[in-house]
């Protein structure tokens, strides 16, 4: 079914919250573990209809954040969710309290009965009226961002929009819409910065009703991060910041030569080339062409794949005044369908997102067909979820030429170099946020300042010339997660690590490392991140000296491969 034949229907909250109620019931008196795994596939199918209608509702409004209909909707689910929320939690603890649970373990496999009991510890009925209110300050910051039109060569444009300009040939040009941007932040400042402040203290207060010091302890309960905590990702953090920054200074270099530009200040940063950046081709429909014939080529897998979601145009990619910023993929349990958002702007971040959101979508895809795993088990932690789009983006190009031409070579380099630069900008957002919810009381001004001091420890390379916004130490504004979903960014870090060994196995064996990655793939929600990585032969990223041959690797090929 195509996504505009698609229909919504306000849910009834009431009939879900009963229905919740009976199988909290049933969870708790089933009599055997038969009993209790068909319970499992029973409850876990019985929010298909709410979240089909969540969803559909999220994607209409941030299709157009100015449609007051959808924005009703939007505010809708913003009220109601945190109740349903709890209520699914409630089956949980049922499930937790039947002594057949072992079972779930045994029939699912480890994240089963550990989510669950995650689920339990991160929400509570005394805080239903703090998520409400969570959720409109995400909504006011999607507005904000969502809203955003600035004037730059003789246009309104909107912050995507603002992408080719950023990487003009033409210094003036770039600093011109770097500056366009920071005036419009600078002039909604003093909203972003006490916004900013009543989330912090929101999650804060939500923690501190559950018996958590702050929410950075809640997070990971809340992220269902499992089989590692706070500890591993400081370890993992100091691995990147000891032994990836050295190695990213000599990148930043070798991209300084290539370009000819001796001193790159922040405006320079985006200027990969000489003689510019890759461009992809042009059109809609040739794009569209293109990934299609790449992913029939790619495996039987993806081609079934690409055609569903092609057919049945579950695509909303280009960028247009009142959308909001960003992509994602969601998906629409009730028709089995994934939905990819974006918003181009004719950079070769749009094969990026292309090919990222598709590997999300592509791993959702094989989940919803597949009997044997649970609605609740289809897609795994976030940190592993993101494995599928970030290695996605790697498998794909042998396929790039059909997207590039002749700067096929340029956007190899450039997308592996950018991958590689990430992961210290994602552990500078992840310890920020630490420091903020350890630290509530800051003041706007304190907060800028740990920014440009986590910049000086994981960016050192970058100069801000006097930039208005970014100089400033306020560039963490721009950065939607940290609003939108506190502690997600790390996750990116920890898939950013499959992903580059994903791609240094594809350079010797694509064949293998897309059989690898099949594998994961498979396994969907039903494996733990470290599982995953060792059911695809990865080394895990938390032990010492995981990560400082594989940034050697990488270096060494940016080395090779400068162009």
């Amino acid at each position: 079914m195509k996504f505009n034949e698609m229909t919504y229907t306000r849910p009834d909250i009431d009939a879900l919250l009963a229905r919740c109620r009976e199988l909290a019931a049933k969870a708790a008196a089933a009599p055997d573990g038969d009993a209790l795994v068909r319970l499992y596939y029973e409850q876990s199918e019985a929010f298909a209809e709410y979240n089909t209608a969540a969803n559909l509702a999220n994607i209409h409004y941030t299709c157009d954040t100015r449609d007051a209909y959808w924005k009703a909707e939007q505010d809708f689910f913003d009220a109601n969710g945190p109740a349903v929320t709890n209520a699914s939690v409630e089956i949980s603890r049922a499930f937790l309290a039947n002594p057949h649970v072992d079972v779930l373990t045994a029939k699912f496999g480890t994240t089963c009965v550990a989510g669950m009991k995650n689920a339990v510890l991160s929400m509570d009925d005394r805080t239903v009226e703090l998520q409400q209110q969570f959720n409109a300050l995400v909504s006011r910051y999607q507005q904000i961002y969502g809203g955003a039109l600035v004037e730059l060569d003789g246009k309104q444009l909107t912050i995507p929009q603002l992408g080719p300009y950023k990487e003009d040939l033409d210094p003036a040009v770039r600093r011109a819409a770097y500056e366009a941007e920071a005036g419009y932040f600078d002039a909604h400042r003093a909203e972003l910065d006490e916004l900013y402040g009543e989330i912090v203290k929101n999650l804060n207060a939500q923690a501190r009703v559950m018996g958590y010091h702050d929410y950075s302890e809640l997070s990971y309960v809340r992220m269902n991060r499992i089989g590692y905590g706070p500890e591993e990702i400081r370890k993992f953090r100091d691995q990147v910041a000891n032994d990836v920054v050295p190695q990213l200074q000599k990148v930043m270099a070798l991209r300084a030569k290539r370009t000819g530009i001796a001193r790159p200040t922040f405006t320079d940063l985006p200027i990969m080339f000489k003689d510019g950046n890759p461009k992809p081709i042009p059109g809609y429909k040739a794009r569209m062409d293109a990934a299609r014939t790449m992913y029939h080529e790619l495996s039987p897998e993806t081609a079934e794949f690409i055609d569903f979601m092609q057919d049945n145009e579950l695509f909303d990619v280009e960028s247009r005044p009142g959308k909001m910023s960003g992509g994602y993929m969601t998906s629409l349990p009730s028709y089995k369908a994934p939905f990819i958002f974006a918003n181009w702007n004719n950079t070769s971040g749009d094969v990026d997102v292309l090919t990222h959101e598709c590997g999300h979508a592509f791993e959702g895809y094989v989940a919803e067909r597949d009997p044997e795993v649970p609605a609740d088990l289809e897609c795994p932690g976030m940190e592993s979820a993101e494995i599928h789009s970030m290695a996605m983006e790697f498998l794909t190009a042998p396929w790039h030429h059909l997207l590039f031409g002749r700067d096929t070579d340029k956007y190899a380099l450039l997308h592996a170099e950018d991958s590689f630069v990430f992961l210290a900008y994602g552990c500078e957002v992840d310890e920020f946020q630490h420091i903020m919810y350890q630290n509530p009381d800051l003041t706007p001004d304190e907060r800028n300042a740990e920014w440009l001091k986590l910049e000086k420890k994981y960016r050192p390379w970058i100069d801000f010339a006097g930039l208005p916004f970014y100089g400033r130490g306020a560039g963490w504004q721009r950065q939607l997660h940290i609003y939108e979903c506190p502690f997600y960014y790390i996750d990116y870090c920890l898939s950013t690590m499959a992903a580059l060994q994903f791609f240094l196995l594809s350079l010797t064996d694509h064949k293998d490392a897309w059989e690898r990655y099949l594998r994961l793939v498979r396994r969907a929600g039903t494996a733990s991140y470290t599982e995953l990585l060792e059911t695809a032969g990865l080394k895990v990223p938390f032990e010492e000296g995981s990560i400082k041959g594989i940034a050697q690797q990488m270096t060494d090929w940016l080395e090779s491969h400068q162009v």
